[in-house]
């Protein structure tokens, strides 16, 4: 996927440091925004499946772990 521009509102204090360290902000921005992106993606995939994942976490307290031997 290409790339788009946008606008955002920052800090002043936090852009001079930036610039004046050579920080891509860009690229620091979009690692940023796609890391929170993959934190919300995972805590709504718990919070959609937590029902399954307590059962099976209540499976393995009482039955243990699947394919175990011994």
């Amino acid at each position: 996927m290409g790339r788009i521009k946008v606008n955002l509102t920052l800090d002043a204090a936090v852009i001079a440091e930036a610039r004046a360290l050579g920080l891509n902000m860009s690229r620091l921005a979009e690692a940023a925004i796609a890391e929170a992106a993959k934190a919300e993606r995972n805590r709504l995939w718990r919070a959609a499946n937590a029902a399954a994942i307590d059962a099976y976490a209540g499976d393995v307290a009482r039955d243990g772990l699947p394919l175990r031997t011994g």
